[in-house]
């Protein structure tokens, strides 16, 4: 059944073919909300398009990259020539390059500047001209708990999470000075998750990655749905992350140090695995869900430790084991 707040609005969702943002445009079409999905992977959001209209919903799917500026114009402008207006912009905008810094090719963290912060700068513009020239809106900025807490081994998508979280605040500071009321900028923060999102981050820690006390998707769609109708400046998803912020509050430098430390035990547990790019330049067919299967592969890689590297059934013996039986490579991150 509709949710009276939501039906007939029109909402644009960035990062569409995957993870939050698939799982976000599934839902909010279901309440009854038109929903634009944007992501680089065509025939993904065109699939999803096709199912929520099959279902009696609306939808429209526009290819797009982030970080071109140019593409989010477009965007924005299909949007409103589909549905007349935009009511929620969702920048669900986010890849990651992992290992120590110095590890990581210079190129690689401005690819993740790139998207991260102008992909995300782009899709704010675009919104907040439309929102004021309608008078109302809501954004959506999906950031992370690395906002608050730098974390080791993802140190340029930490730093671009920072900004993402300064930028919200920023304008909503400039909203109030220029009495925009009935428009709010809302900041998603949530612990580390299980999202295909994680098989297209470049990696460069040697192993395949993982993190303790991982959340379930479904918490943070349904945060970022919440947000859409009652936003707030800032919004920690899931216990881990709403401990982890206070704690960072309360004992910044011990938190950090924990929360380092804590990545770099996770990171040792992990199978090794080769360096790359994921699809941070260029996107892949891997990862199309909502969930990633990356808790159950961190099952087996405890279970070959417990048994002194005996793999277990699940797991493929041999050189290619990354390439044969596996789960896809996973790569580690927050959002």
């Amino acid at each position: 059944m509709p949710n009276p707040d939501l039906n007939a609005k029109t909402i644009v969702i960035t990062g569409a073919s995957s993870g939050f943002g698939r799982g976000s445009a599934e839902k909010l079409a279901a309440e009854g909300a038109n929903v634009v999905l944007a992501a680089r992977r065509a025939n993904l959001i065109e699939e999803l398009a096709n199912q929520i209209t099959a279902r009696g919903g609306k939808a429209l799917a526009v290819t797009t990259d982030v970080s071109n500026a140019v593409d989010v114009g477009v965007l924005k402008d299909q949007a409103v020539e589909r549905f007349g207006k935009v009511d929620v912009w969702i920048n669900n905008v986010g890849v990651g390059a992992l290992g120590y810094f110095w590890d990581i090719p210079i190129e690689d963290h401005a690819r993740i500047i790139d998207v991260n912060l102008k992909g995300l700068i782009y899709g704010a513009h675009a919104a907040l001209g439309l929102f004021r020239a309608q008078g109302h809106g809501t954004l959506v900025n999906v950031g992370s708990i690395d906002s608050k807490v730098p974390l080791a081994y993802q140190a340029s998508y930490a730093a671009s999470k920072a900004a993402v979280l300064s930028l919200s605040r920023s304008l909503n500071e400039e909203l109030r000075l220029t009495k925009q009321q009935g428009i709010k900028v809302a900041t998603i923060m949530p612990w580390a998750v299980d999202t295909p999102w994680w098989t297209h981050a470049a990696n460069y820690t040697g192993h395949e990655p993982r993190m303790m006390a991982m959340d379930d998707p479904q918490i943070v769609i349904d945060a970022i749905v919440r947000a859409c109708t009652d936003p707030e400046e800032e919004m920690p998803v899931g216990m881990t992350a709403k401990a982890s912020n206070l704690s960072h509050l309360l004992f910044p430098d011990l938190t950090e140090r924990l929360s380092a430390n804590i990545a770099d035990r996770e990171v040792q547990k992990a199978w090794p695995a080769p360096n790359t790019t994921g699809s941070i330049y260029e996107p892949m067919a891997e990862g199309a869900g909502i969930g990633g299967g990356i808790r159950e592969r961190m099952k087996r890689e405890d279970h070959d430790a417990a048994n002194d590297g005996e793999p277990s059934i699940a797991e493929p013996t041999g050189a290619l084991g990354n390439q044969v039986g596996r789960e896809p490579i996973a790569r580690w991150s927050t959002n």
